[in-house]
């Protein structure tokens, strides 16, 4: 008989993302959504659920609750429960291989979706598009070429001329033939995690960091070494990793910004190791003083992959971002980004294209919008939850703010029971003392927010300490 395979809470917990967040008993709830989890095969066969009271502390409910999830389960046939023994999937309900169920923590693709009733301020990315880009798209579909059948492998050759121009005003030579338009900056990290990891690679990164990353480098099975930002240069000389990725201007979710000498520092140190170096410039141009400070790659050492996006600057929604790299590296980015998708919307990239070289005033009106916002979620934060710390943003979206007790992830779940949804810090790689709150809603959304959490604090009953945050060091 195959023998159980032990199905860690952290991932669990993350797998049931916003179970608690509907109308109903909570162990109904639990047991539907564990049932989802069962049918379509993201729970495997035989896969050994965590005890009914280490499940109840990471989902910050009673153990009764779970227990009758499990009990309910198990009378409808999807588990099998033995006192002594555990609980775990039947073998015959569903016929997916566990060699065949991705290992990845999905709590950040359930925290993108649409959440009904529920304040989302999991997702950190403008909530609607300026007027700009509704006027760039209407002459954009004035523009579309004739005579032509769309497909650009690298990206649009008018957009990556713009891109390439843009880096080049901000003192960084570029041609064209550096660029790679991507399907947002999302795909930029999943190409070049494609492209440069194999099996067992280890990858250096900062702790905490965008969830986004962190999902595909557990997806290509690297282990994962995270440290403090200031800890980076000295990491990369130690572990020797084949990637190391850092978002070193307006971090998220902490807002900081490395220092010029501490930039040079790691550049040199990358160089030395013969460590590609992934700059995520994602944010760089949301600094509150205004100040961009030059990117890794400007330092003209090592192998450095810059990656960029107007998601943060215009929406969510216009999926365009980039890779600027040496023409070799663009060249073997390109193949793989053409066996996937053979291109973006052409669309899109004729209106980022129109866009860019006068991107400048409307990310001035974007970083006015931010700093007040930031402004506002720090003042209602130290009126409704006067004991949570946390360092004011440079720059960014997030705020990394400090429970005074508990554990986030526990935390979190009774957030979503206030209809409120927030990311702990393990889903960030991070402590799991921390939870990240972005300051792009609005400020009534904002305020509304708050007081939601606020009223999840009241209700929230610490346990004795937090448990293990996920990055616990090596994935």
């Amino acid at each position: 008989m195959t023998e159980p395979i032990p199905w860690p809470a952290d991932r669990l917990v993350a797998q049931l993302g916003r179970w608690s967040a509907s109308r109903g008993p909570l162990y109904l709830l639990l047991a539907e959504r564990l049932r989802q989890l069962i049918d379509s095969g993201q729970l495997p066969q035989r896969a050994m659920l965590p005890p009914d009271r280490v499940l109840a502390q990471r989902l910050a409910v009673g153990r009764n609750t779970v227990v009758a999830a499990y009990e309910r389960l198990r009378q409808d046939g999807k588990v099998d429960r033995h006192q002594g023994r555990g609980t775990w999937v039947k073998p015959a309900v569903i016929g997916v291989r566990p060699s065949a169920v991705p290992g990845t923590n999905p709590l950040f693709v359930n925290y993108l979706e649409p959440m009904g009733d529920v304040l989302s301020l999991a997702c950190a990315a403008p909530q609607d598009p300026p007027p700009t880009l509704a006027a760039a798209l209407t002459r954009a579909i004035g523009r579309l070429p004739t005579n032509d059948i769309g497909y650009y492998p690298l990206g649009l050759p008018e957009l990556r001329v713009a891109i390439a121009d843009r880096y080049c005003r901000q003192g960084l030579p570029t041609t064209s033939e550096q660029i790679l338009v991507t399907t947002g900056g999302q795909q930029a990290l999943a190409l070049i995690t494609r492209l440069f990891l194999a099996p067992g690679d280890p990858v250096l990164a900062q702790t905490p960091t965008y969830p986004g990353a962190l999902e595909l480098f557990r997806e290509a099975t690297a282990p994962i070494t995270g440290v403090l930002i200031d800890e980076l240069a000295a990491a990369i000389v130690a572990h020797r990793p084949r990637l190391a990725y850092v978002n070193p201007t307006n971090h998220n979710p902490t807002g900081a910004t490395l220092s010029g000498l501490s930039r040079r520092r790691l550049v040199e140190a990358a160089a030395s190791a013969d460590t590609v170096l992934i700059d995520d410039e994602v944010l760089a141009d949301l600094s509150f003083d205004g100040v961009r400070p030059p990117g890794l790659a400007s330092y003209g050492l090592g192998q450095v992959l810059t990656v960029g996006s107007v998601t943060k600057l215009l929406w969510g929604g216009l999926r365009v971002g980039w890779i600027r790299g040496s023409a070799g590296d663009i060249a073997q980015l390109g193949r793989l980004k053409a066996i996937h998708d053979l291109g973006g919307a052409a669309l899109e990239q004729l209106a980022v294209a129109d866009l860019l070289p006068g991107l400048e005033p409307i990310i001035a009106d974007r970083v006015v919008d931010l700093r007040v916002r930031h402004n506002h979620l720090r003042a209602e934060l130290g009126k409704l939850l006067p004991d949570w710390t946390f360092e004011p943003a440079s720059g960014g979206q997030c705020l990394w703010v400090a429970l005074p007790s508990g554990d986030a992830s526990a935390f979190a779940q009774v957030a979503l029971r206030h209809a409120v949804a927030i990311l702990p810090g393990s889903a960030l790689g991070g402590s799991d003392s921390h939870v990240r709150i972005p300051f792009t809603a609005t400020v009534s959304l904002l305020t509304e927010g708050v007081r939601r959490i606020a009223a999840a604090w009241r209700d929230y009953r610490p346990t004795t300490g937090p448990s293990p945050a996920l990055h616990a060091l090596v994935v």
